[in-house]
C-alpha cells in the first residue's frame, strides 16, 4: 500500500524544491496538506505524481511543480485575501490558506464545489470559504483581492478578476494558446495592469476562459 506521508514528502524533495521553490510556509504547507484528500478515490494512487491529476469534466489538479512555482510568484503575505479561481476538490485552497488571511474559492461545478467545501471542513480548515459560482465572474462582492490564483489555464485576459484586485494586486494564472502556454504574473497598478512571463506550463483551460476570435496569445 502507499505510504502517503513518504509520497509527500518525495513531492516535496524531488519536485518542489529542485524548481526553486524555497518559500518555507508553501513548502510547509505542502508537506501538511494531504493532496489525496482533493483527488478522485480512483486518483488517489498518483495523487503525488510530477503531472496534472484528472478531476473529471475536463478539469484537473495542477502538478505540484506548476502550482507550488505560481504561489511562490505570487509572494502571498499572512495578511492578504486571496481568490481562489477554480478550486476544484479544494486542495489549492488548502495550500492557499495556510498562507494568508483568508481565501474565497469559486467553483462552478456544484458537485465540486459541495466536495472541496467538505474536505476543507474535513480538515479544520475555518479561512476558506467556497461559493459555487461561474468561474470567470469571481466574486466581486467579496474583494477587492489582494491575490489571485487562477487554478488552471485561461486563453483569453480575465478582465472582470482584474476587475476585482486591489491597487498593487498580483493575478497569476496559466495563458494557454494551441497547447502551449505560460504562466504569467500580472500586477495591477490604478486603472493598469502590467503582465509578465514567469515560466513555462501548461493545463485544462478552465470553464469561461476560452479564447474569444479577436484574441492573439
Amino acid at each position: 500500500m502507499l505510504d502517503f506521508s513518504e509520497a509527500r514528502e518525495a513531492m516535496v524533495d524531488r519536485q518542489v524544491r529542485p524548481s526553486d521553490v524555497t518559500r518555507h510556509n508553501i513548502i510547509d504547507a505542502m508537506l501538511a496538506i494531504p493532496r489525496e484528500t482533493f483527488v478522485p478515490a480512483g486518483q488517489r494512487s498518483v495523487a503525488y505524481v510530477d503531472r496534472d491529476v484528472p478531476l473529471g469534466k475536463g478539469r484537473a489538479l495542477l502538478a505540484p511543480r506548476t502550482f507550488s512555482k505560481m504561489l511562490d510568484a505570487a509572494e502571498i503575505a499572512p495578511s492578504e485575501t486571496v481568490l481562489d479561481v477554480g478550486c476544484g476538490l479544494g486542495y489549492s485552497s488548502a495550500i492557499i490558506a495556510s498562507l494568508c488571511r483568508g481565501v474565497i474559492a469559486v467553483e462552478q461545478d456544484e458537485t465540486m464545489a459541495n466536495a472541496a467545501e467538505a474536505n476543507l471542513a474535513a480538515l479544520a480548515i475555518d479561512n476558506a470559504v467556497v461559493l459555487n459560482v461561474p468561474l470567470a465572474e469571481g466574486a466581486p462582492g467579496e474583494g477587492p483581492y489582494d491575490v489571485i490564483v487562477v487554478s488552471g489555464g485561461i486563453a483569453a485576459p480575465p478582465a472582470a478578476l482584474y476587475g476585482q484586485l486591489a491597487d498593487n494586486g498580483r493575478l497569476i494564472a496559466i495563458w494557454m494558446q494551441n497547447g502551449t502556454g505560460q504562466a504569467r504574473l500580472s500586477v495591477k497598478s490604478g486603472d493598469d495592469v502590467a503582465t509578465r512571463w514567469v515560466f513555462d506550463a501548461t493545463a485544462p483551460i478552465l470553464p469561461g476562459f476560452e479564447a474569444t476570435p479577436s484574441f492573439a496569445f
